[in-house]
């Protein structure tokens, strides 16, 4: 099972300055295009990277669309056991369509 936050409550957790990590699994030339300055660990890196997932704090993972982040989710619970996990509902389309409409979408 994995968990969602929605666009508007990642925009809340933003305007609040809560304390969390996120991770943008996309590859470099998409990130180019359009961000939300996430740490950007592509989906192919993230068993390379997995120490660098914080196991302390809620940790939201978004791709363009959803699907990508929901692998990385499905990956990591499986392999580091971890519950804090959250996969950004609609990614960065989704951002571009509720959040900020001028954002690139491609």
């Amino acid at each position: 099972m994995i968990k969602e936050v929605t666009v508007k409550e990642l925009h809340q957790m933003m305007e609040n300055k809560e304390d969390f990590q996120l991770i943008d699994v996309r590859e470099p030339h998409e990130a180019e295009i359009s961000t939300l300055n996430g740490e950007l660990i592509p989906l192919g890196q993230i068993p390379a990277n997995e120490d660098k997932i914080e196991k302390s704090k809620k940790v939201v993972i978004h791709c363009r669309s959803g699907a990508r982040s929901g692998q990385a989710v499905n990956y990591l619970q499986g392999k580091l056991g971890l519950d804090n996990l959250y996969n950004l509902k609609g990614g960065i389309l989704a951002w571009a369509d509720e959040i900020d409409p001028s954002m690139e979408k491609y």
